[in-house]
């Protein structure tokens, strides 16, 4: 399975992420500087799948760096229902790796019509979305032929964590940022400890993905990468809300993920993982801290410690080689998803 295009594409990671930090830091300075002259007032998120949890990294980036409030748009709003809310002093960000997304381009439009910034992160600068923008950040990741979003989510992470960067001209995240392609690229040497828990779980059909915090979003994308590229039943929460009621799910053996890098809510997912080993949950961990990798069977130890803000760059590839090797090991295909299109147009 090593010759598949996803495998590949899961590698390529890295260069994509270099790319986009040396091609688009002077046009993000520039969409910067537009936002501040607008003077807006909160951000709103237009986003679908992938896209969405990127959308939700952006939720914690510019609400704790950029004391902005974000919103997650309801397309439904603007394309079924014809009753979109008012935009007035909002940046409107569009999130779409192809551009294509109907619901996206609507939500989009609306903003135009009402006088609201626009914003198009995509890959594609051509697309109907970027087209529809004020302005435009490209993700520069190269063709991804693959269903499953993995260089494309990476990248749209990092786009946003280089708006985030430069609306509040802050210097030392930037040079933080710099780190990222490399850290990315050395993470893929966890494929082999990814290959054996994957081994482990080769009967899996429903599981439980944990984080809080920034890597909320990577509990989220990577319950996503189970249920489409292994078809399993992953459901993501954060470790606050599975507190109040699903943790009566786990018992004897239960599988369940946690995503811990080092960081404010570290201690707080390091309390869960053992409160869950200590109910007999089989727990696999995802982290760079010792005392995390201690409650894991199989643990996928990050290799290099990145601020927790970045940290959902590196956390995530670790899930995506699991996944990959899932589906391997069950016989799937993984660059073709039963019943998906790399295109997906809902209204």
């Amino acid at each position: 399975m090593s010759e598949s295009r996803l495998f590949k594409e899961i590698g390529e990671q890295g260069d994509a992420l270099a790319r986009l930090l040396d091609t688009e830091t002077a046009n993000v300075e520039h969409v910067a500087a537009a936002i501040r002259r607008a003077d807006i007032n909160y951000i709103t998120i237009a986003a679908r799948g992938a896209s969405d949890n990127a959308a939700t990294y952006g939720k914690y980036l510019f609400s704790a760096f950029n004391r902005l409030p974000v919103a997650l748009a309801t397309p439904s709003l603007y394309t079924i229902y014809q009753m979109p809310p008012r935009l007035a002093g909002s940046l409107v960000i569009g999130i779409s790796q192809s551009g294509e997304s109907p619901d996206i381009l609507a939500v989009i439009e609306e903003a135009r019509r009402q006088k609201a910034l626009t914003l198009a992160v995509t890959n594609f600068g051509d697309s109907p979305l970027a087209r529809a923008a004020d302005l435009v950040i490209p993700q520069h990741a190269g063709v991804e032929q693959t269903i499953a979003a993995t260089k494309t989510y990476t990248t749209q992470l990092l786009a946003l964590a280089m708006l985030s960067v430069a609306l509040a001209d802050d210097r030392v995240r930037r040079r933080e940022m710099q780190a990222v392609p490399a850290a990315v690229a050395r993470t893929l040497a966890l494929d082999g400890a990814a290959g054996q828990a994957a081994a482990r779980w080769r009967a899996l059909t429903t599981c439980l993905v944990i984080g809080r915090g920034f890597n909320y979003a990577t509990a989220f994308e990577a319950a996503l990468k189970l249920k489409e590229l292994a078809y399993v039943s992953a459901e993501p929460f954060s470790s606050a809300d599975f507190m109040h009621g699903p943790i009566a799910l786990v018992q004897n053996a239960f599988p369940v993920m946690v995503i811990a890098p080092r960081g404010r809510v570290h201690q707080d997912l390091l309390a869960l993982a053992r409160h869950l080993k200590a109910r007999g949950a089989d727990v696999l961990v995802i982290s760079d801290a010792l005392d995390a990798m201690a409650l894991s069977r199989i643990p996928l130890a990050l290799p290099v410690p990145l601020p927790e803000w970045l940290s959902p760059l590196t956390a995530i590839v670790p899930a995506q080689l699991l996944a990959y090797h899932l589906t391997a090991v069950k016989g799937y295909d993984p660059d073709h998803p039963r019943g998906l299109t790399k295109v997906t147009r809902t209204l």
